[in-house]
């Protein structure tokens, strides 16, 4: 298992485009569920967003989800300078009711 943990911030202007990409992404892995990965993601009131993957299948399912693909089209772009996706490894240390799925073990 692996878990991934992203953060960036998009241009204010284009924040909303890169939430309405997101909610695709959400809507085709609920229509698809393709197993083999817990997905979230949030909005912070600082105009960033964090993504967290955790993923138990190799390959990556996100990899398959064609709105995932419309969503990394042109992230950097849609991302304030220096402000771009910055992917994490990272590591469980505690969870206590985060989510109902039991996201992240």
């Amino acid at each position: 298992m692996s878990t991934v943990v992203v953060r960036y911030r998009p241009k204010s202007d284009k924040a909303d485009e890169n939430q309405q990409l997101v909610e695709a992404v959400f809507a085709e892995l609920a229509d698809t569920d393709p197993g083999g990965v817990r997905y979230a993601t949030f909005r912070l009131a600082d105009g960033s967003f964090l993504h967290i993957a955790d993923v138990e299948a190799d390959p990556n399912p996100l990899g398959e989800v064609a709105a995932f693909a419309r969503f990394q089209d042109g992230i950097v772009d849609r991302c304030d300078e220096g402000q771009g996706p910055n992917p994490q490894p990272a590591q469980l240390v505690g969870s206590y009711g985060f989510l109902a799925d039991g996201f992240g073990g």
